[in-house]
């Protein structure tokens, strides 16, 4: 067992603590997990846990304490949600009492790659594989830099202890995830989920930074060996890991980052997969990852430890954390210079976007606000036909600021460092979803190479009607039929017709934010009917 004892562990607010396990390593982390029961081992080594009944995050009860300054600058809404001091004051000291009188395990970690950006972040729960969690999503500090840690914000995890006056307290459930930002401290209760950890720390990043002009982004990042920086955002489904993931260039991060003074830096220190129809041959990458100190979540294995990764009985969101090391071919700063590209990932299951189009700033401002993808039929219970799925930021959940404020520091960083965005479409062509074909990975990953070499600026454009975007003529290794998506349809007044309801549903959404342009107006770079 670990010997060593945290800094600051008198200002923890906790009594009669029982034994403090601080830093536990793998080894120490992965036998604390056996011996309390709380995780099996697979066959490649992996411990295997389950998060209860929670399976995913809690985003209705996700609530930010309603105090000054922070609460001038938090869009409060459907995304941000206040809760009084006063009831934070009640959920904290049943947060700390569940927490008294136990073995606790402290981790200490650091929130972002860049010195000049980084946070040193404190967790505090009672569960091993919870401290395993965090050990592999963030960044592990050096016994050196643990001897002086001193922690910017605490998160207490007490996933035992439920709220039972939710009702009394006017909050949704018996659960709650509260951020107090004047005090840096964030509290847990009622759900096991890792995943509140990794995002609430996301989500504070997403508060912090550009109030300090530095913009945080969910998406992946990589690099070349001539040192280039590609960006990549887009939902679930528009493959934003699977197209990020490259032999030829370094992996910097597979989800969060942040842009400041010196460049694209990585939140963590580690990925979060998922492992659902996990195959070897087509994600050779996180098939690879999955062997000693990664955790698996709620999947399906059998008494000698064989993981079915199809088994999605306990849930479809199934996952596995990871060091980054874990990835052989990854930047081992986590960090490196400016963008030269970014690239909006889209799966456009109405078959009218084309396969890459080329953004002005200002329609990669709004291309960035309206986070677009679309859902298709049978993906969920009554969806018929493609449904368009708008998250600002392409990652609204996760944003206490107004969107605006992330899209302006976004052009603002474009102009200052002359970065070309580009809209990928990774979704249908040659018509919607049932009728048309799935993007081939061949013309997706050629319209990649082509951004990543620079082939693409010296094509000869056309003008897409309607959404004005800027197409290649002919671009290497991509279909020269499909770099226009009027032509792949047999019906070309079908095809317009459906260009025009797409459009028609980015205004709507756009509508979000009438008046909130200020001095620049998002809408009028977008479809024009």
């Amino acid at each position: 067992m670990s010997t060593k004892t945290p800094n600051g562990l008198d200002k923890l607010g906790l009594k009669d603590i029982g034994d403090v396990y601080y830093n536990l390593s793998y080894d120490e982390l992965q036998a604390h997990e056996v011996n309390r029961g709380e995780c099996k081992i697979s066959t490649s080594g992996t411990a295997m846990c389950d998060t209860g009944i929670f399976t995913g995050r809690s985003p209705n009860d996700k609530y930010f304490v309603d105090q000054a300054p922070s609460n001038e600058h938090i869009a409060w809404g459907d995304v941000n949600a206040k809760i009084d001091k006063e009831i934070y004051e009640e959920l904290l000291d049943l947060t700390l009492t569940q927490l008294s009188g136990k073995n606790i395990y402290v981790t200490d970690v650091y929130a972002g790659a860049s010195a000049a950006s980084k946070r040193s972040i404190r967790f505090v729960t009672e569960v091993a594989w919870q401290a395993h969690f965090v050990k592999n999503m963030f960044i592990r500090p050096t016994e050196s830099e643990l001897e002086r840690f001193v922690p910017d914000f605490t998160v207490y995890n007490a996933c035992k202890a439920v709220d039972e006056k939710y009702k009394e307290h006017g909050l949704n459930s018996d659960v709650f995830v509260v951020f107090n930002i004047e005090d840096n401290v964030a509290i847990i209760g009622g759900t096991w989920y890792g995943g509140e950890m990794k995002k609430g720390i996301f989500s504070m990043m997403n508060y912090w930074l550009p109030l300090e002009g530095k913009l945080p982004m969910h998406c992946s990042a990589n690099v070349g060996a001539d040192d280039d920086v590609c960006l990549f955002f887009g939902l679930s489904g528009t493959g934003k890991t699977t197209l990020s993931t490259d032999p030829r260039r370094a992996l910097i991060g597979d989800d969060e980052h942040g842009w400041d003074d010196h460049g694209v830096f990585n939140f963590e220190g580690g990925c979060y997969a998922k492992v659902i129809n996990l195959d070897e041959k087509s994600e050779p990458e996180i098939y690879g990852a999955i062997i000693k100190d990664a955790l698996l979540e709620n999947v399906v294995a059998d008494e000698r430890g064989v993981v079915d990764y199809t088994n999605g009985s306990k849930t479809e969101n199934t996952r596995v954390s990871y060091p980054i090391e874990h990835i052989e071919n990854h930047k081992k700063d986590l960090q490196a210079g400016h963008p030269n590209n970014i690239i909006f990932l889209s799966a456009d299951a109405f078959g009218v976007l084309p396969p890459v189009s080329k953004l002005t700033k200002e329609q990669a401002m709004y291309y960035f606000l309206s986070g677009y993808t679309a859902k298709v039929a049978g993906t969920e219970r009554g969806i018929t036909e493609p449904v368009a799925t708008f998250s600002a930021c392409f990652g609204e959940a996760f944003l206490p600021l107004h969107p605006t404020v992330y899209a302006k520091l976004l052009g603002e960083k474009i102009d200052e460092h002359g970065v070309n965005v580009y809209l990928v479409n990774t979704g249908w062509t040659g018509g919607p979803y049932g009728t048309g074909k799935r993007m081939s990975i061949k013309n997706t990953r050629a319209c990649i190479d082509g951004i990543l070499s620079g082939a693409i600026l010296d094509t000869e454009f056309e003008t897409l009607d309607i959404f004005n975007l800027s197409i290649p003529k002919t671009l290497e290794g991509v279909d020269t039929a499909v770099l226009n998506p009027r032509n792949t349809w047999e019906d070309k007044a079908e095809y317009d017709a459906m260009l025009s309801k797409l459009a028609g549903m980015f205004q709507e959404n756009f509508h979000r934010y009438d008046g909130n342009g200020g001095e620049f107006d998002f809408a009028s770079a977008g479809p024009q009917l």
